[in-house]
């Protein structure tokens, strides 16, 4: 079976935009699971994506409130398609993220993930650590800080493996 996945972080809704953009949605509705690495800031996204993906993963992130940290959580946990996936907000500063993210989600930590979803910096990353983890920035959608447009990624797992990544643009 192939599971094609959207992975999204820090859409900051309705701060940084009023809404998501129309290709953005249209990548929800072709996904079979949605992963959201937090800094919704708003509840109602959080409800559109519940109510329109087929699947939905996410974690709540530094500038969400209290509801969406009691219906979220910090840290999920999920099994896509034969692929441990856990999902965060923060992993820390680019310095030394390979090796405290192997010690808290590599295949030595008491929960070992294969894939980890994290956001916070609106900085795309993707990389693999020594110890076999891939690490996967999005971006942000809606606000791109420095980098020349917003983004998301995509993603298709087949029997267990992470298989084409692609980071989208999503210009406004």
């Amino acid at each position: 079976m192939t599971t094609r996945l959207l992975l999204l972080s820090d859409t900051h809704l309705p701060v940084r935009a009023k809404a998501l953009q129309d290709q953005v949605w249209r990548l929800v509705d072709e996904a079979d699971a949605v992963i959201h690495a937090g800094d919704w800031v708003s509840v109602a996204l959080l409800d559109e994506l519940e109510a329109r993906a087929q699947r939905l993963v996410g974690v709540a992130g530094n500038n969400d409130g209290a509801e969406l940290h009691e219906r979220l959580g910090e840290v999920a946990r999920v099994e896509i398609d034969g692929a441990r996936i856990a999902v965060v907000h923060e992993t820390g500063a680019a310095a030394g993220r390979e090796r405290r993210c192997d010690e808290r989600f590599g295949p030595a930590s008491l929960e070992p993930a294969d894939v980890l979803v994290f956001g916070h910096s609106h900085i795309p990353w993707d990389s693999t650590t020594p110890a076999g983890l891939r690490l996967l920035n999005p971006g942000s959608p809606t606000d791109r800080r420095r980098q020349p447009v917003g983004t998301v990624m995509t993603a298709i797992v087949d029997d267990g493996a992470l298989l084409h990544v692609t980071l989208v643009p999503t210009p406004r």
